[in-house]
Order: structure tokens, then sequence, then C-alpha cells
């Protein structure tokens, strides 16, 4: 056994015996029997030297791809200078960054606050409604997905997270997703918000009609509840423009941002609220804190990682070659209609809802073996997602459908034995 598949063989036992046996098992079943090694743009190694195309981006971590050279110098010229913030003097990364957060959020968008992860920023979303309104009704949606922090996971609309831990946080509701007469039925003068994603991303991809945020714009400007739109995997050009609702018009109350606001180097999240939302947090601004929150590296990162999406117009190059991507994929889904139901989504956000559960799994499989890393969306293991640096090339994006092709000729015969 070489050095190098004795370090394979050590990791999983360790996996094993030191985070989670379950997980190892599932990724040797997965055909994951190996270790990540180096990334570069848009394309992971593992320690043998085998290359795989990123089509799932860290879940939507890594829209600039691995290791930007931008960012990651970014990061390097803060450690020389100050790592982590004293939390007592001025920081200004911090400072600037928010600057730059209240230029490309929507409408009147003005203050942040940092955190770090989408989770955190959903948490302080969460508290931020409550706070300025007064009132404790929080409307969600069946199938989204916030995070698993307690707040978080009291929105979270999939009951396998949300049951081992009940009782959750008292006031959250759920309706359906894209149901405006839902929504019209369940807010009222008691609630304090109503948290969307733009596009649900663990639920499925699933895209709501276009009339359905301005409408529950409207529901709450009516009834004095906020809007929080959580953008954490829709944000920051990964469905063709700088954040999602920007396809419908909104300006939301309350944003949530994490994910590729690291830049894919440094974890970072932040909520963004227009300025009559943020008077409780003027009026006592340490009500809300957070020791790494703003930590001068993750803000290094993050506004490289803004300078980069700018730059480079990623939010276009998404629309364009999501639109290529989608293209391709209804092909598929015409050639192979016993396997794929549907695809969907916008961007280089992209689903493809398969016709049974159980195929998912062969596909993984012989997607991985051909260099392609994809997976299931968390909330609907039947379908497969489809989340590429937005940097992702051509070249790379036809080879992923020749991949894909293949993989779904052979579950294509799986279903005819059957």
């Amino acid at each position: 056994m070489s050095n190098k598949e004795q370090l394979i063989t050590q990791t999983i036992d360790k996996y094993e015996h030191y985070i989670n046996p379950a997980m190892a098992k599932l990724f040797r079943f997965m055909g994951l029997s190996t270790i990540e090694w180096e990334a570069e743009g848009n394309v992971i190694r593992d320690i043998m030297g085998k290359e795989y195309i990123d089509c799932l981006g860290g879940y939507g971590v890594f829209s600039l791809g691995h290791r930007h050279p931008k960012v990651v110098a970014a990061v390097k010229r803060q450690l020389d200078f100050m790592p982590l913030s004293s939390k007592v003097l001025f920081d200004k990364p911090m400072a600037d960054l928010a600057e730059l957060m209240a230029e490309i959020t929507p409408g009147d968008l003005q203050y942040s606050f940092f955190v770090n992860s989408g989770a955190e920023a959903v948490e302080g979303s969460l508290k931020l409604a409550r706070v300025h309104t007064g009132r404790n009704k929080i409307l969600a949606t069946v199938n989204s997905f916030h995070g698993k922090t307690l707040g978080a996971l009291s929105a979270t609309g999939r009951d396998m997270f949300r049951e081992p831990f009940q009782p959750l946080l008292a006031g959250f509701s759920h309706v359906a997703f894209g149901d405006i007469d839902a929504v019209y039925h369940a807010v009222d003068e008691e609630t304090a918000a109503v948290i969307i994603e733009p596009i649900q991303g663990e639920g499925g991809i699933i895209v709501p009609p276009d009339a359905y945020l301005p409408a529950v714009r409207e529901i709450c400007d009516k009834t004095g509840a906020l809007l929080i739109c959580d953008e954490v995997q829709t944000g920051l050009g990964r469905t063709g423009k700088m954040f999602a609702v920007d396809h419908y018009e909104v300006v939301p109350d309350i944003i949530t941002t994490a994910k590729a606001l690291g830049g894919g180097v440094i974890p970072i999240g932040a909520f963004t609220a227009r300025p009559k939302v943020w008077d409780k947090y003027i009026t006592s601004p340490f009500l809300h804190t957070s020791t790494f929150g703003g930590n001068p590296l993750a803000c290094a990162a993050a506004i490289a990682a803004i300078g980069v999406i700018r730059e480079e117009n990623l939010s276009k190059r998404a629309e364009q070659s999501g639109r290529y991507f989608m293209g391709k994929l209804i092909k598929l889904a015409e050639t192979y209609p016993e396997v794929i139901a549907q695809v969907r989504g916008k961007g280089l956000m992209l689903g493809i809802e398969l016709t049974k559960e159980g195929i998912g799994g062969l596909l993984l499989a012989e997607m991985i073996d051909k260099g392609v890393l994809i997976a299931y969306t968390l909330n609907n293991p039947k379908v497969i997602r489809i989340e590429p640096p937005l940097t992702i090339e051509q070249s790379q994006i036809d080879y992923v459908i020749t991949a894909l092709s293949g993989a779904l000729e052979k579950a294509q015969a799986m279903l005819e034995d059957l």
C-alpha cells in the first residue's frame, strides 16, 4: 500500500471513530473513498491526482471557483495586518464591507450585521424582526431550508429535521411555497415577518410564479409584517442577477447572505436591513453581538469577492451559462423521459427532478466515477442539484452533459430491467 493509500485508509478510519461512522459508510457507498487534496478554479483534485469538475460548488459557496487569486491575496494581506478584531477600536474592513453591502443590495437596504454562517444570519434576521415589530409570529414555507440552529430550524420547513428537536420556538407556521392565497390567509397584525427563499434550494430548486414575491411584499406592507428574503444560496450572482429578488423587482426589509460572500476562502454571513428596521439596534447596539462575526480576515475576503463578481460580471456569466446548461438538460430530459421528470432553475442554480428517488444514487456514483461532483437537494432526494462556480467554462459544461448522458442511459436500462 502506497503512502497516499495509507492516508486515505487512515482518514476514513478517523471519520468512523471520531466524526460519524454513518457518514463514512455513505461516502463509501457513493464512491467517494478518497481524500480531497487541492482545488483551483472549477476543478477539485483528490490525493491520487484525479480531477473532478465541481458542479456542486459547496452548495453555493464556490461561486468564484476555488482559491480565486484576488480573494486569496486579499486574505494574505489582511493576515499580515490583523486577522481578528479587538472589538474595541473601529474596524476598517468591516466598515468598508458594510458600505459595499448597502451598494449591492436592493433598494434602501443599508445597515448590516456580520456573522459566520447562513444559519446565524437567519437567526439575527428573526430576532431583528421580532424586536422591531414587537410581534412574535413568523410565517415560513413548507420544504424551505433556513439552517439548523434552533431559531433557523423553527423556520425550516422539513419535518424530518424538525421533529427530533421539538418543541422548537413558538410562533412559527408554514404554508405551501408559491401559494399566495395561503400567505394572504396566514399573515395578520400579529405576524412579525414572512421569511422566504426567492427560489427554494434544498426544497428541490423550486422557482415560484413571477407574481409570487411581489404579492407577498404587498401583503407584508398591508399588515405591517416584515419581508425577510433568505438569499444565502441564491444571492451574489447565482441566479443571473446580483440577488434573486432582483428578478421580481422586490425590495425585502431584511436580506440574508452567506455562502458565496466569503469568496470560497473564509466563512462569513450577513443580514442587511432597511434603516427603519434597525431602530432597536441603534437604541441598544449590544442587543445582538458576535465574537467572530465581521472579523477582518472574513471581511477582506468578502470585499474581494464582491469586487470579483462585479469586475468579471459573474451575474451575467451565470445567466448566459445557465441558459446554455438548461438547454442541454432539457434535451436530455426529452431523450430520457423515463428517468427525468423535469429540469428547472434560474442562472446556475439548476435542478433535475428524477422520476424515482432511488435513481439518484446511481447517477451520483456514475458522475463521480466520470469526474463530476453533484449531489441531491437536502429536502428532496429526487432532485439532483447543479450549482457550479459561476466561472464554469462551456467546454466543462459540455463534458458534464456527456457524462450525465451516459449515466442516464445506464439508469434507463436499469429501470427497463425492473
